[in-house]
């Protein structure tokens, strides 16, 4: 299997996909517990004489919502959540069905229930769950008119189907930590792939523009599979599938493996440029170290030690070359020459952590660390102002709202399931805090839709009176659906749409164009009421929330940057600001995911300078990652009046970040910020011959530099003055 990997791009590509297979984990269990639920029910009825169609359709959707909607943040939480879905069920059907008569009734229980499931969930996402399948059946059983003898058979549907979600989420398929070890293996392929391409690099003696497209897509993906195991190492414990391991030294080797990747990519095309690669020697060098991380299995138990020893020789040799290059500079050096060091770093991080990895895997020993210390963030809803509504509340109160005018225009488009509209409403406030999100998941949910239906009518039309066929298509369009809602919106709502042809056909005997084409319309109809209300009710307006995560960044980036600057005096092991990095990595992705909405639909034009922003917001991320991957802090050794110079950085660079974000959350259009151009200049005055601690030194404050530039550069464009000195 891993010659055929090495062998074949796609079919690493193809093996590194879903990091630790849980989309494929969750959507699998999720249609089996469907498909379990809705078997055994259509069985046990079929034997007690007994119509099993409805109650199997309603234990179908209690196993598979007990799957899909429990969320809760522990085990034993989830496992009280799945029981109380049974319960939540069972009053849906006998509310549902008692109010059945009467429509006022029945729309204002639906009302009531979504609007508790946006209030309550301030205090965990087991009311919102709960409120999810307490209007699911609530609107299947109303629609059916069940009587309180047909009670009984409805009410063991849910209890099997709460049994087979119960029963394939905590004891046939558990969450355990072989997530881990997939997730790892995915990295690993996904790192290799990249290592292949940056071989290939090397030796190609001209720039091949593709090629580095191709590396730059699989450096992206290396990113993706590092913060997938970054959250995997949060959860699961190491030591059931690595005894002797520690997280810290997973996260760390995983840490610096990713940035590895990501140096080499950015820094080869310059090395090439700068003619830098000519030197055989030193394109041996690079083929050497990547080759021989490429070929070492770090995690496996029969490890070939001698790959690393490889490695390791490979960049105590770049040292050497680099130490001999920069000595022979009698001036400045040349800035290529920096690339080399910094690649010659954090290859020596990761064959380092790579060996005391295998160690510890040999031994079955931890090695001595100091106690990590979980990471406990405060709930931000118990930290808002007790006078202001909580996020959670203003959500519950345009649903409130938004549930009211669905219900109306419903009766209005659809007399007969006038419930659909409401719905929709009701899936597109979902997760939506900003009037962008909701226009852009309002407008991916049409769109899936209108698609869906016309492909389902066609599917549904030819496959028609073929059952057995149907009801396969059925369980994979289910099974897709869950795939790959983490991927596509639209298409999952494209998928879910041709779900409902092919019910309509089953249930119905048939199912026409005009009957899909009212979904159709009461589909858009819920998105522009929850895009409606999201705008005039609370609105949260799309920039305000860019804004709320542009400012979550920098107050991490702030904790980050003079965490490291104040290292310098007060010694610290920098290898613990990785944690730090990933989150910083998740803090961008949050920033590019609010102003997706912004950038493309009408009107981007007035938010010009955001993509701007957003690319000095990446680039101040990578100097930032950089600090730690290619700098380990060192024994320094520096009069006792240069001290001040890290004194005055740390000040500084915390003043700009409270500049930056003042003006960021206030819009005031003035301001000042400070360069380091002083520091700079007595670190490198200090620094002379480039050689020692001393240009160590200057090597491991680069980035702050950088960082501090792109903070003054994005400062200044938002109309803040520039001075070198900060008085006091």
């Amino acid at each position: 299997m891993r010659l055929l990997q090495r062998k074949n791009y796609w079919i690493s590509r193809f093996l590194a996909s879903d990091p630790g297979r849980k989309r494929l984990n969750q959507a699998g269990k999720a249609t089996i517990s469907l498909i379990s639920a809705v078997v055994t029910v259509i069985l046990v009825l079929n034997l007690l004489g007994q119509p099993p169609l409805m109650p199997a359709i309603v234990a179908g959707i209690t196993g598979m919502l007990g799957i899909m909607t429990v969320m809760d943040d522990t085990k034993e939480k989830k496992k009280v959540t799945t029981l109380l879905l049974g319960v939540s069920a069972a009053c849906g059907v006998t509310a549902g069905s008692l109010l059945a008569s009467n429509a006022y009734l029945v729309s204002a229980l639906m009302i009531l229930i979504i609007f508790c499931g946006f209030y309550f969930s301030r205090f965990g996402s087991r009311y919102f769950s709960l409120g999810m399948i307490g209007f699911m059946t609530v609107y299947l059983s109303s629609f059916l008119g069940l009587s309180p003898s047909q009670f009984p058979w409805f009410y063991l549907g849910i209890v099997i189907g709460g049994s087979f979600a119960f029963l394939y989420n905590f004891i046939v398929f558990k969450d355990s930590a072989q997530l881990l070890k997939r997730s790892m293996r995915s990295f690993h392929i996904q790192a290799n792939l990249a290592f292949d391409l940056l071989i290939e690099i090397i030796q190609d003696p001209e720039i091949n523009h593709s090629r580095i497209k191709k590396l730059q897509y699989n450096v992206s993906k290396l990113r993706e599979y590092a913060s997938h195991v970054a959250t995997d190492l949060n959860t699961q414990d190491v030591t059931e599938v690595w005894p002797g391991l520690t997280t810290s030294q997973l996260r760390l080797y995983v840490f610096d493996t990713s940035m590895l990747v990501v140096t080499l990519a950015d820094s080869l095309h310059r090395l090439k440029k700068e003619d830098a690669l000519e030197a055989k020697e030193l394109q041996d060098l690079l083929a050497k170290v990547i080759t021989s991380l490429h070929k070492a299995e770090v995690l496996s138990q029969d490890y070939e030690v001698q790959n690393l020893a490889k490695a390791q020789a490979a960049t105590e040799e770049l040292r050497h070359m680099s130490t001999h290059l920069f000595a022979r500079e009698n001036s400045r050096p040349e800035g290529w020459l920096y690339l080399i060091r910094r690649i010659e770093s954090i290859a020596t991080h990761v064959t380092n952590g790579a060996l005391a990895i295998q160690q510890s895997l040999h031994s079955g020993q931890q090695p001595t660390q100091k106690k990590e210390e979980e990471a406990s963030e405060a709930d931000d809803n118990d930290q808002e102002d007790s006078k202001k509504l909580r996020p959670s509340t203003k959500k519950a109160y345009q649903s409130l709202i938004a549930g009211t005018i669905a219900i109306i225009v419903g009766h209005l488009i659809s007399p007969v399931q006038p419930y659909w509209v409401l719905l929709t409403t009701f899936i597109v406030q979902l997760g939506t805090e900003s009037v962008g999100r909701t226009y852009m998941k309002g407008l991916q949910r049409s769109v899936g839709t209108v698609i869906g239906a016309v492909i389902g009518f066609v599917l549904a039309k030819a496959v028609s009176g073929h059952s057995i066929i149907e009801i396969v298509l059925l369980f994979t369009v289910v099974f897709l659906a869950f795939y790959i809602v983490a991927v596509s919106y639209t298409l999952m709502s494209m998928l879910i749409t041709l779900l409902i042809a092919f019910m309509y056909d089953l249930l119905l005997g048939g199912i026409s164009f005009a009957l899909l084409g009212a979904r159709v319309i009461d589909t858009i109809a819920g998105a522009a009421i929850a895009l409606t209300i999201a705008a005039l009710i609370f609105p949260k307006k799309t920039m305000e929330k860019v804004s709320e995560a542009f400012n979550d960044y920098l107050e991490e980036l702030s904790s980050y940057v003079t965490q490291y600057i104040h290292s310098f005096r007060e010694p610290m092991d920098i290898k613990e600001l990785a944690d730090h990095a990933f989150k910083m990595d998740e803090k961008v992705q949050a920033i590019k995911d609010e102003s997706k909405s912004l950038l493309q639909r009408p009107g981007a034009l007035r938010h010009r300078e955001l993509p701007r922003w957003i690319t000095i917001f990446t680039a101040i991320n990578y100097y930032a990652k950089h600090l730690v991957a290619s700098s380990y802090q060192k024994h320094f050794t520096y009069p006792e009046e240069f001290e001040a110079v890290f004194i005055s950085m740390e000040d500084k660079f915390k003043s700009n970040i409270e500049t930056l974000t003042h003006m960021m959350t206030t819009g005031d259009r003035s301001g000042i910020t400070f360069n380091m151009n002083e520091e700079r200049k007595q670190t490198e005055q200090y620094a002379p011959a480039h050689h020692g601690s001393q240009s160590d030194l200057i090597h491991h404050l680069y980035y702050v530099w950088r960082i501090n530039q792109s903070i003054v550069l994005l400062g200044k464009e938002m109309g803040a003055e520039e001075k070198d000195q900060k008085t006091t």
